[in-house]
């Protein structure tokens, strides 16, 4: 696999499995315990000191982190959610595995989030709950609808699966905000687990019904039954623990998570700076300064033409995202979004992770110049 071969896809198989992280999968296979342990709940205590927040719980996914936040919330069977529809399409499985149905919601096109205007025109009286997605991990500011969400008992479910590490522009980490914040730590995201999820609750209340909806409804871990005769089952649940050796992973990644955020932004600021004046190229913002990005997203001209040329030229681009309300299976949800279909047939995503050098960057814009020459040409 060469460095460039996919976006968001590291170059050698087991990047992220440096010393710490060997060591630490190793003293968890050693003591032979591998669901959820005391390991898994040091990864949290960990995750909740570095956000600055009373609690979090860890689960497998981040998808699972979403539609467990959901249950927690309330939101079921004859509710709506409002979900972006330029996001990836587990935002909406997370919705409909809740029983509820999504309202697509449009997005600015300068940074492809959601604004706090096409959240108030989109709400509707079965709105229960609106899940702002915190695309290439810009965090999003929802306090100009604030009270009339509070007041209608509308809750936040931030998806912030791109956003661990990221800050507002009042400094505040994202997932500090008294939202349900739900992080993805899967393979290619800011800190991994190796696959792995998280939910800031609101409430010790909520962090508790998490923890029994992760756990099929148990309060009790598999460590912790292995050494009772008796458990109880006490509510509906899921099976979304977060594993010890997972938990493992992140612990170690943690530990370094301050130069991964840095290494990040300056390859980010590297792109910006490179593709500046080139030609029909837009660069969707990420605001650098206070987020950990996740992706480097542009708009391009004939883009279908560009990705191929790309492509041949063993450049690993890829397209975040295709529009979910024009997909088979939401068909049925598809509302009129100017903005995002306008966008849809113009975004590429260039390759971005922490182990791209910048000659990596200046070879990807390189290729860019080029087919976005040959596409002129023809």
């Amino acid at each position: 696999m060469t460095t460039l071969s996919r976006p968001g896809v590291e170059r050698n198989a087991t990047p992220y499995l440096y010393g710490t992280e060997l060591g630490a999968i190793a003293e968890v296979l050693a003591s032979g315990q591998y669901g959820h342990t005391a390991v898994t709940e040091t990864f949290e205590r960990q995750v909740a000191d570095f956000l600055g927040v009373r609690e979090v719980v860890a689960v497998s996914s981040g998808t699972a982190a979403l539609h467990a936040a959901l249950v927690a919330a309330g939101v079921g069977p004859g509710q709506e959610v409002l979900v972006p529809s330029m996001t990836f399409c587990a935002s909406v499985q997370a919705v409909l595995s809740a029983g509820a149905e999504p309202r697509f919601v449009d997005i600015d096109p300068a940074t492809m989030c959601t604004t706090p205007d096409l959240v108030q025109e989109a709400l509707t009286d079965r709105t229960t709950a609106v899940m702002p997605v915190l695309f290439g991990g810009r965090a999003i500011d929802l306090a100009p609808v604030a009270d009339l969400l509070d007041r209608r008992g509308i809750a936040v479910v931030e998806d912030a699966a791109h956003a661990f590490g990221s800050h507002d522009r009042d400094g505040r980490p994202v997932g500090a905000h008294g939202h349900l914040t739900c992080f993805s730590f899967g393979p290619i995201k800011n800190l991994t687990c190796g696959q792995g999820g998280a939910i800031v609750p609101r409430s010790p209340e909520e962090a508790e019904r998490l923890r029994i909806l992760r756990l099929l409804g148990m309060a009790e871990s598999a460590a912790d039954r292995a050494a009772s005769t008796t458990y109880q089952v006490t509510a509906t649940g899921f099976r979304y623990p977060l594993s010890a050796l997972n938990a493992a992973i992140g612990t170690a990644q943690l530990a370094h998570f301050d130069q991964t955020a840095a290494v990040r932004r300056a390859l980010w600021r590297t792109y910006r700076d490179a593709l500046a004046g080139l030609p029909g190229v837009e660069v969707v913002d990420v605001d650098v300064e206070r987020s950990v990005p996740h992706l480097c997203v542009v708009t391009v001209p004939d883009r279908d033409r560009v990705w191929a040329e790309m492509r041949r030229d063993g450049v690993g681009v890829g397209v975040h995202y295709p529009p979910n309300h024009l997909q088979p299976a939401f068909a049925r949800w598809a509302r009129p979004l100017p903005a995002t279909e306008h966008l849809a047939g113009r975004l590429l995503t260039l390759p971005f992770h922490q182990h791209l050098t910048e000659d990596d960057v200046h070879r990807t814009v390189t290729v860019l110049r080029r087919a976005l020459n040959t596409a002129d040409a023809r």
